[in-house]
């Protein structure tokens, strides 16, 4: 008889669906926010917006240290993730809200709201599946439960063209946070499915408070920070970079001090989450690059003209945006600007026109006041979610082939080949 996955799954899966719809639509947009000059964003320098952009990646990863030891010890999982969710749809919200101060604030909800929510629904899913009769089926639930995730992050930016394209930016982002507080919603409906998997860790002997945890992590990481921004020059590249550098050098310090205290019988598995940790973020760094470089590099370095047959469904799916090539437009900088001044005498930047008009074929410019019509830029972050959604199923499918003949690997095994294939593709 086939096992069937256990009834939290889909609850789960359209939960976290939700959640990275509204996650990955707020990131597909936020650099083209900061940076846009035409539509009523930020007008941002690109060298800003892109240390903005950094520092909001590198806390979002550093909070699910804190939101996940606290759920583990205090707060519990199902809570955890409610009060996550309402944070990030909160935040998600706020960013249509204009302002300097509410735009850092809605940042703030959103990081710590990610805190909350991003780990804890994972070991749900895992405890679920700790289960003897589920426990075989856990590697394929996973493979299930991120192929949610990059549903999520692949319709997004159908929603994120259309709504900006034909409304606002703040439009985009509300239909962030309308989508996150769909996922709590879906969450607490399937709440019964694991209310027994939201079980917190016991105290064992020897092991630290929070509040000694916290203590010996989180405040040195503040205050290495703190030191890191303030520091003369910049050792690595920006003050926001030698501060996130020098912050995380004290919650590596506590893995370490785990590692060297920790008996025989947890030293081997510390040592493998550590080895994998540091394998992820070496990922994580290259693959956050969508955020600023890639989308910089498919907004005004990839030929994003629109097929005459297809521009009418194109346009009437709200999947393009009209730039304009200014009437007065002569090229100064790779940045594309002029130097004016206002009424008062005082110098200003005037943008002419977007750097994508430097890079098409000159047979291809546009006369002076004219506009062309292109693919929405962020529609470019849905090509990766695309794949992952369409061979998940294919992967999925062989490692149960491979199980019914009794040659499936290990979980570690499969980790190893999926590095071995991205490696292979990136040489």
């Amino acid at each position: 008889m086939k096992k069937k996955h256990p009834k939290a799954l889909p609850y789960l899966f359209l939960s976290e669906m939700w959640e990275r719809f509204g996650f990955y639509l707020m990131l597909g947009i936020f650099f083209l926010y900061m940076t846009d000059t035409q539509r009523g964003g930020m007008a941002l320098d690109r060298k800003e917006a892109a240390d903005i952009f950094g520092t909001f990646i590198a806390l979002v990863y550093v909070t699910p240290f804190v939101g996940g030891l606290l759920a583990d010890r205090l707060l519990g999982y199902r809570f955890s993730i409610t009060i996550g969710g309402i944070l990030m749809g909160l935040g998600y919200c706020g960013l249509a809200i204009p302002g300097m101060t509410a735009f850092y604030v809605s940042l703030f909800l959103i990081i710590i709201g990610n805190g909350f929510f991003k780990p804890n629904i994972s070991t749900i899913l895992g405890n679920v599946y700790n289960a003897p009769e589920y426990k075989p089926l856990k590697d394929s639930g996973y493979n299930i439960f991120y192929m949610g995730i990059n549903i999520g992050a692949f319709i997004c930016n159908f929603f994120a063209a259309y709504l900006r394209n034909n409304f606002s930016w703040g439009a985009a982002f509300m239909a962030a946070g309308i989508g996150m507080f769909v996922g709590v919603i879906i969450f607490w409906i399937g709440s019964k499915h694991y209310a027994h998997a939201d079980v917190r860790k016991p105290v064992k002997a020897g092991d630290m408070p929070v509040s000694k945890i916290l203590g010996i992590t989180l405040l040195p990481a503040i205050i290495a920070g703190y030191i890191g921004w303030i520091i003369p020059g910049n050792i690595f590249g920006s003050d926001s970079t030698d501060a996130f550098i020098l912050g995380a050098l004290p919650v590596a310090a506590y893995y370490v001090m785990l590692l060297i205290r920790s008996d025989a019988e947890d030293r081997r598995p510390l040592a493998a989450l550590l080895a994998v940790f540091a394998v992820a973020i070496v990922f994580w760094a290259v693959f956050k690059q969508n955020g600023t470089a890639l989308t910089t590099w498919a907004e005004s370095y990839t030929d994003r003209e629109i097929p005459a047959a297809v521009e009418p469904v194109a346009k009437t799916l709200g999947m393009t945006q009209t730039v304009t090539f200014a009437k007065d437009s002569v090229p100064l900088t790779d940045e594309q600007f002029r130097v004016a001044r206002d009424a008062s005498g005082a110098v200003i930047k005037t943008w002419d026109y977007p750097l994508y008009f430097k890079n098409v074929l000159k047979e291809k410019l546009p006369l002076a006041g004219e506009s062309m019509t292109l693919i929405s830029t962020e529609l470019a972050q849905s090509i990766n979610p695309f794949w992952v959604v369409v061979l998940t199923p294919v992967i999925v499918a062989f490692w149960s082939m491979l199980k019914r003949r009794n040659r499936e690997p290990s979980t570690t095994w499969k980790i190893f080949y999926g590095f071995l294939s991205l490696l292979y593709l990136h040489l």
